[in-house]
């Protein structure tokens, strides 16, 4: 009878794991996606076969030290949360995919218009 009960007690703790192992992996990945992501592109417009490519990538302290350095010298900050999700999975040295090519044009041109430049293709043609 005491083996019966120990497996009967047994199966009632069983479902409780499983819930504790569910609510460890949501609160996981509530914390990754809570962290910041950065990612830094480098881009040389007078290679009109080139892409931006990447050049340093980081998540919480790694990203946040990216953003300070990036602070610190000058470099133009954007946020865009799905942009640099997708940016951070590739390699440092990769260019961007396609798929990005329109949001990271439109981050230039934001660039550009702030600094009061026009970009190097505009500039070349107005010679």
């Amino acid at each position: 009878m005491r083996h019966k009960q120990s497996e009967r007690s047994k199966s009632n703790f069983e479902p409780v794991k499983k819930r504790s192992g569910a609510t460890k992996t949501l609160n996981r990945a509530k914390s990754a996606a809570a962290e910041k992501v950065a990612v830094a592109l480098s881009y040389d417009p007078s290679d009109e076969y080139s892409a931006p490519e990447v050049v340093a990538t980081g998540r919480g302290h790694i990203a946040e030290q990216l953003l300070k350095l990036a602070l610190e010298y000058g470099v133009k900050i954007h946020e865009d949360a799905d942009l640099a999700e997708i940016l951070h999975a590739l390699d440092i040295g990769d260019e961007i995919p396609v798929e990005a090519f329109v949001a990271v044009a439109e981050i230039l041109r934001y660039i550009y218009d702030n600094e009061g430049v026009q970009p190097p293709e505009i500039a070349a043609n107005a010679e």
